[in-house]
């Protein structure tokens, strides 16, 4: 994966260049087309030689929900002629990670083992907050193997206090 971060690079960099004031829009239809360009079936449609750069596009830009601006169709027509459609993944990762570096926000993933609520999952927002230092940007995913309560994970930390961890900690101080 390694080459794929360093193809990405410079077109993040740019692209967080050329966006420097609308950085959180950026972040939205980059993030859209990321989900749209990691589809195997659309990657081999874009690698066939018979296909053109502009049928790709015209796929592309018809399976994405939302109106893309113009710097986003270039941007993508960029990627498309230049073959680098699936570093569009790494490209919006490392985009993300610029941003936040500028905002001094980070990302963070909570599984849990049920749907959360509004009131709750803004609670546990300014839990995480408080707790690791910084502004977060929450996503939430469900894993019901957690059994209850959640695991946080902001970059390299994890915070886990879900009842599966509780019980593993239990299982080890049981059998030690």
């Amino acid at each position: 994966m390694a080459e794929l971060a360093t193809i990405a690079r410079p077109y993040a960099e740019a692209l967080f260049k050329a966006q420097g004031s609308d950085l959180a829009a950026t972040a939205v239809w980059l993030d859209e087309l990321a989900a749209v360009a990691e589809d195997p079936q659309l990657l081999q449609l874009a690698e066939n030689p018979k296909v053109e750069t502009a049928q790709v596009f015209d796929v592309m830009t018809g399976v994405v929900k939302a109106t893309l601006p113009d710097a986003a169709k270039n941007f993508l027509r960029l990627l498309i002629e230049n073959a680098r459609l699936p570093a569009l993944p790494e490209i919006a990762n490392q985009f993300r990670s610029l941003k936040n570096a500028a905002s001094g926000s980070s990302d963070a993933v909570v599984y849990s083992a049920f749907a959360l609520d509004a009131q709750a999952l803004a609670d546990v927002a300014a839990t995480l907050e408080k707790r690791f230092g910084r502004k977060l940007s929450v996503k939430v995913e469900i894993d019901p193997s957690l059994i209850g309560g959640i695991r946080a994970v902001v970059g390299d930390e994890v915070l886990d206090t879900s009842v599966k961890a509780r019980l593993e900690q239990m299982k080890v101080a049981l059998i030690s």
